[in-house]
């Protein structure tokens, strides 16, 4: 059987490098472009060092896409940046798996709000679907364009879906803490996040203000059908990479430990990706892996359910969700490509 053609835009930060490393061992697919349009002409290992041997592919314009009859591309571009891309180049002619934050949300509107610039291309927000496999899969299976999560609302979004989908918890009263390591702030150099100011540091940012509070809210509503609201407050630690993201929220109806226990377990038990676990997660665990694991408890005291759930920012919060949702598309099995031990230590 023929492998599919794929094609990486935007190849050479974290998450497209990261890209590369899972499609290059996935039996299905081959990549035959990766762009780069400060570095093209240079080979990718170059840039990537770590690839030397592996892929030494050129890094090609963007404009030579034309040349390739494919039939996915990723877009690992900025926010802001993907939605040109979308509007020059017709979906129709490959499906696109967009890692950017431009089409997660439910309108140009909201969009303009949050990320204090204009939509070039609303009316395809409509047509995109919310990459998260566990909760949309069937959307997902037949979209042409898809909007791969963030890394904190896929780490919140899947730590709380059993609650609200369940009518356990109010959902106007939810409030989430996550912590970050700093690949999550991408490959390009700045002052937050160069070593000096990072490391032996620990601090908020985005306060009330952060562009993935509307996606987790939006999405949250969308899979459970109830209005919700949540509190978001996002934070950097002295690591490479992981997220730790705990939630509280407030219980609609009389609960006990033990049916929360088990109800996330039969929530989840088909999911591959998920592992529900007796004890709050470390993320050395998850590290390098697809995984997302995910630990629910009650607190009489408080009257609070909290959740403690931890996933790889480049992995299950991008890339490799990213995989996953493209192995949706073409029917493969979902795993394909993807199963990968956690690295620990």
């Amino acid at each position: 059987m023929p492998k599919h053609k794929i094609g990486i835009v935007g190849a050479t930060g974290y998450t497209g490098s990261e890209l590369v490393r899972l499609l290059i061992d996935h039996p299905d697919v081959s990549i035959e472009i990766i762009t780069s349009e400060s570095k093209a002409g240079q080979s990718f290992a170059s840039i990537n060092p770590h690839f030397k041997g592996r892929v030494d592919m050129k890094l090609e314009p963007l404009k030579n896409l034309e040349d390739h009859d494919l039939d996915l591309v990723f877009l690992a571009l900025p926010h802001g940046v993907s939605m040109d891309f979308v509007r020059e180049w017709n979906p129709d002619d490959f499906r696109v798996i967009d890692l950017s934050g431009d089409f997660r949300l439910g309108s140009a509107e909201e969009y303009t709000q949050w990320y204090k610039k204009e939509h070039v291309a609303p009316e395809l927000i409509n047509e995109a679907v919310f990459g998260l496999p566990e909760l949309f899969r069937d959307r997902i299976r037949n979209a042409q364009l898809v909007a791969n999560p963030g890394c904190y609302p896929t780490s919140a979004i899947l730590a709380l879906a059993p609650l609200i989908k369940d009518g356990i918890i109010e959902p106007g009263q939810i409030m989430i803490d996550s912590k970050s390591g700093v690949s999550g702030a991408g490959a390009k150099a700045k002052q937050q996040t160069h070593f000096p100011e990072v490391f032996g540091n620990f601090s908020a940012y985005g306060l009330l203000n952060h562009r993935h509070t509307p996606e987790i809210q939006y999405n949250l509503e969308q899979y459970s059908t109830k209005p919700t609201e949540v509190l978001f407050t996002p934070h950097l630690i002295p690591i490479d990479r992981g997220i730790l993201t705990t939630t509280y929220s407030t219980p609609a109806r009389e609960i006990d430990k033990n049916y929360l226990g088990e109800w996330y377990y039969s929530f989840y038990e088909k999911e591959y990706f998920i592992r529900v676990v007796d004890h709050p997660p470390n993320l050395k665990h998850v590290r390098g892996s697809n995984y997302c694991d995910i630990h629910v408890t009650y607190d009489e005291r408080t009257n609070k359910v909290v959740t403690v759930s931890t996933i790889d920012n480049l992995v299950k919060g991008a890339a490799g969700q990213a995989v996953q949702n493209m192995n949706l598309m073409f029917g493969f099995i979902e795993r394909t490509g993807l199963e990968i031990s956690p690295l620990s230590p």
